[in-house]
């Protein structure tokens, strides 16, 4: 009773109220933009998939000289280099497409291109170096050399009127590699002052890429000095700290930041991969089979820090010193040191890889981690391309 006497007495206080104007309508907050969700494991038939897209793109973006890519610069965030480089950079990334092509289905359009970029990698001019400084021209060496191996392996090559040119070029960038390679026994891309002929800066990754490379070189007789191959496996494995990163490049005292140093395993995540890969290839016991297992759950597990690092603009900005590019160049060597273990292993490692491929994936094909300048959209889509095939 008391209840329904209330109610009556707040409705005739209501209606003896003077009219008040229409009160604005709440403001709701936006709902923060849900993270697309990403599955744990992706078939091989997603990958597949995903293969043929990548691949359209490179087929369709090959310019009419068979090259990939630009050799001039075409952002301001490159400003500051040799201008050699935007070339260096070019045919580091059009060996990566050669590569991405030669390990895929044959298709006409496909095997079309591919003998195409064939002829302009044999017959291009050779990268020099830029500056007292910038020495870029190494990573047209590196993978220069490394693309030469997997065309000499390949029949369709091995057995036709290009090898020639093929093996001639390639022991052209594996000259340059021998001039280039630093004391200590590795090879990077820039000098540090007094600057000198020989450079005298490494890094782990950019020796670790090539090592299986000059050691089929050395069993192919292009390389006469054995201690080639020795000084970059000897530097690779000096990178190694027991936490079970690879420092960034070789010092006697590992830099360590306070909390976030680029030598912890959050910042090491796709150096682990191709210097577990590198070693174990070529027979290095220093890596075993757990190692490459130990380094893979580490992988998956911090994958956070390489995703928060894709495509920032400024490298090493992010967490534990990331850069956006080493987002597809960690997971093409995670592909590469999957195919390390046991084959009844792999499919399920190959499977946890894939979703952070495709899910970079864009609407025309290509992939890209860092910037978005055209070498860097071959190289990543490349990259990604041969990530997704190592599992087919």
């Amino acid at each position: 009773m008391r209840a329904a006497i209330v109610g009556l007495l707040l409705l005739a206080a209501t209606a003896a109220a003077p009219a008040q104007p229409a009160a604005a309508p709440a403001r709701t907050e936006a709902a923060p933009i849900a993270p697309t969700a990403v599955p744990e494991r992706a078939t091989a038939a997603e990958a597949r998939e995903g293969l043929d897209r990548a691949l359209a793109f490179l087929v369709r973006e090959q310019n009419p000289d068979g090259s990939f890519a630009s050799g001039a610069i075409e952002g301001v965030h490159d400003i500051g280099y040799a201008v050699s480089s935007f070339y260096d950079w070019q045919f580091g990334a059009h060996c990566l497409a050669v590569m991405a092509l030669l390990a895929a289905e044959p298709t006409k359009e496909r095997e079309a291109a591919l003998g195409r970029a064939i002829t302009w990698y044999c017959e291009t001019k050779l990268p020099k170096r830029g500056s007292d400084w910038d020495n870029d021209a190494v990573w047209a060496a590196l993978y220069g050399t490394v693309a030469a191996t997997h065309l000499l392996d390949d029949p369709r090559v091995s057995g036709s009127v290009v090898s020639e040119a093929v093996e001639a070029r390639g022991k052209e960038f594996l000259a340059m590699l021998v001039r280039n390679q630093v004391p200590t026994g590795g090879w990077g891309y820039y000098d540090d002052p007094p600057y000198s002929r020989r450079p005298k800066w490494a890094t782990s990754f950019s020796t670790a890429l090539v090592i299986p490379a000059v050691e089929w070189c050395e069993r192919h007789g292009w390389l006469d000095d054995p201690r080639v191959k020795e000084r970059a496996v000897a530097y690779v494995r000096r990178c190694r700290l027991p936490n079970g990163a690879y420092e960034y490049d070789l010092r006697p005292i590992p830099r360590a930041g306070i909390g976030e140093s680029i030598n912890t395993t959050k910042g090491s995540l796709g150096r682990i991969q191709v210097c577990n890969w590198a070693l174990h290839s070529v027979g290095d016991d220093s890596v075993s089979r757990d190692d490459i297992r130990d380094g893979l759950e580490l992988f998956f597990e911090q994958h956070r820090f390489l995703d928060v690092a894709r495509m920032r603009p400024i490298p090493h900005e992010a967490y534990y010193a990331n850069a956006g590019y080493f987002y597809f160049f960690g997971h093409h060597y995670a592909a590469r040191v999957i195919d390390r273990l046991p084959e009844t292993e792999r499919e399920e490692w190959h499977a946890r890889l894939r979703p952070h491929i495709l899910k970079t994936q864009r609407g025309d094909g290509s992939m890209c981690d860092f910037l978005g300048q055209r070498y860097l959209l071959i190289a990543g889509t490349a990259f990604g391309a041969m990530a997704l095939s190592a599992g087919l």
